[in-house]
């Protein structure tokens, strides 16, 4: 019988799991603007024909208070969206939310992988989230998903899956720090093999420079398909130049679950992006969120946003790039992919 693993990003959804900022106290520049922003996202995921009034991409389930969602409704407009009225922190479900596995049998299975979650190592514990993965866990076994819990830390932004076996991750985020305490890396890659149903873990060393998450991976590099990858390269003057030339060198010296190298592609960097305090913030454009039929590329208002855009587009045949500018979702610590948990369908 074939195991369980994480399919890469591009396998098709049944639906995505997100949430509806509320907390005033980490949005340190207001609601108004991450809130509008977080709406553009879901509507580009869901992708409503404008002829037939009917979706194209994908299911949206959105955790928001009873008392927002007057406020998200008038937002998201024709936006078809399931809400869930349960208590929650932030909008962080890569992190919170269990992670989908899948498994190839003559009928098929989809399982929630949950783990326990710590405030990405204590810095940032909000009421709620950490139940928020046993809430997704419970409500898609309604669908036949399975629950599989594990006994040890780990965020969905510090994994990034081809969907053949190789996986991406850095040591800054699971080795560093207090989520696994004693925890080496001969331990984590026994763990994530495990968990996760990958064969060769590729670890990266260290991410952006004022990244809340301590360095996850889906700031730093994507895979588009199995065994290829896409990176950033520092324009003049970023703050991360040291960082993203190491992270590039690595990529192009790694060599996939069945021995071959990656092929390694490249774009811009967004280069130093503050915020109104004058603070860089961890401005990616890695953090784009891969959906059925659209993928959702977070903008800056910079200089490399078009050549951004125009690299990527090649790697995304069959689907169309809808950029969505970012920045002000950055400010509360992550991007779209961060805040975004995709539930794919039986294989």
């Amino acid at each position: 019988m074939s195991r369980f693993s994480q399919p890469g990003e591009w396998a098709h959804h049944d639906a995505v799991w997100t949430a509806w900022p509320y907390l005033e106290d980490q949005w340190a520049e207001g609601l108004d603007a991450p809130r509008t922003q977080l709406a553009r996202m879901m509507a580009a995921i869901a992708d409503v024909d404008p002829a037939t009034g009917n979706p194209r991409g994908e299911r949206i389930e959105l955790l928001v208070r009873e008392q927002d969602a007057a406020d998200a409704r008038a937002r998201l407009g024709d936006t078809p969206v399931r809400f869930h009225h349960v208590p929650y922190g932030d909008v962080w479900l890569r992190d919170t939310g269990p992670i989908f596995i899948t498994r190839a049998t003559p009928t098929g299975a989809v399982a929630a992988a949950r783990f326990r979650f710590d405030g990405w190592g204590g810095k940032y514990v909000m009421d709620g989230d950490r139940e928020v993965g046993a809430y997704v866990a419970r409500t898609t076994a309604a669908t036949g998903v399975v629950d599989r819990p594990h006994d040890f830390v780990l965020e969905g932004g510090a994994v990034e899956p081809d969907g053949a076996g190789t996986l991406l991750t850095t040591r800054q985020c699971l080795l560093g720090g207090g989520r696994n305490p004693g925890a080496d890396e001969a331990t984590m890659t026994a763990r994530l093999r495990d968990a996760l149903g990958v064969d060769h873990v590729i670890w990266l060393d260290r991410g952006l420079a004022n990244d809340h998450t301590d360095g996850h991976i889906d700031t730093l590099a994507r895979f588009v398909a199995p065994g290829v990858v896409v990176c950033m390269e520092p324009v003049p003057g970023d703050p991360n130049r040291d960082a993203l030339a190491g992270i590039l060198a690595d990529l192009r010296a790694a060599r996939t679950a069945t021995g071959q190298r990656l092929e390694v592609f490249t774009v811009p960097s967004a280069g130093a992006v503050p915020d109104r305090a004058g603070m860089i913030m961890p401005a990616s454009y890695m953090n784009f969120y891969i959906a059925n039929t659209t993928v959702v590329v977070p903008t800056y208002d910079v200089a490399p946003d078009d050549a951004v855009l125009a690299r990527l587009e090649p790697l995304f045949a069959g689907r169309r790039l809808v950029p969505v500018s970012c920045r002000d979702v950055v400010v509360g610590g992550g991007g779209f992919h961060c805040c975004t948990q995709q539930q794919p369908s039986v294989p």
